[in-house]
């Protein structure tokens, strides 16, 4: 039966996640509290209309077309669109942004790849996602370490690969073990960033935070549907979680250029 129910609570999730963004008008900045008169909802608003036409549309699975990718990707092209809509001068000016741009480039690479994965393509789109969590992580950067964050994800990839394991055959138990780890290790960067005291909380560091776990709840969901057992409403689940992440995660990207304004002026 057609999963309607799962479906509009996707898009409400979405679609919730970009009003949330749209009200947001304070950020704060290296140490001192900024207040920005600005709204990146509207920048959003290709990546939420492309977001219901895959969902609308729920192109079948099981005859994979070059169609269904362009409606797969559509969103994450979105993407694109919304970062470089801050300008070449801002991507110049940021090596994250620049990175999580080219992130979002493989992820479309591997989104495209695992339209075909039925038909031997699914690890290319593992790998393609492989390298978009290295430049994630590269993003995110390695200050601060947060040995606590990084203890309690490496606690809980060892869990899920445990889960995995005796599912897995063949290469897929290195491949497996290597993604976990990395994707792992992208969450920990991310989330290690995230400093909720000290007054150094920032919307950029929880948008990547947020973006990192939805990402990791995605992809164990395929995991967890490709290897073990069918998941319910997989499909919805793990596309709703990976959209949302990859604009909590674009999100990340955009800097205070206004901080950047004020500290010229002094």
């Amino acid at each position: 039966m057609f999963p309607f129910g799962p479906l509009l609570a996707s898009v409400a999730t979405t679609w919730t996640l970009t009003r949330s963004t749209a009200k947001f008008i304070t950020l704060r900045c290296d140490l001192a509290p900024v207040t920005i008169v600005k709204s990146e909802g509207p920048k959003l608003v290709p990546f939420f209309k492309a977001t219901c036409v895959y969902f609308v549309l729920w192109l079948p699975t099981s005859s994979p077309s070059w169609f269904s990718a362009l409606i797969k990707c559509l969103p994450i092209f979105c993407l694109w669109v919304f970062l470089l809509a801050h300008g070449f001068s801002f991507l110049g000016a940021h090596s994250s942004a620049r990175k999580i741009l080219a992130g979002l480039i493989f992820s479309a690479l591997g989104d495209a790849f695992l339209i075909w994965q039925e038909q031997g393509y699914f690890v290319h789109g593992l790998l393609m996602f492989a390298i978009t969590h290295i430049l994630y992580s590269s993003a995110f950067g390695m200050k601060p370490i947060n040995v606590r964050a990084g203890l309690v994800i490496t606690a809980v990839s060892a869990l899920c690969y445990l889960l995995l394991y005796p599912y897995l055959s063949g290469p897929f138990t290195y491949l497996v073990a290597v993604y976990i780890a990395l994707i792992g290790f992208m969450g920990w960067r991310a989330i290690a960033g995230l400093q909720l005291t000290n007054d150094l909380w920032t919307w950029t560091k929880l948008s990547a935070c947020l973006g990192a776990m939805l990402f990791m709840v995605s992809d164990l969901t395929i995991a967890v549907n490709k290897f073990c057992f069918p998941v319910p409403h997989s499909r919805a689940i793990i596309m709703a979680t990976y959209y949302a992440a990859q604009m909590l995660i674009a999100l990340s990207a955009v800097e205070c250029q206004d901080a950047e304004v004020s500290r010229k002026r002094t």
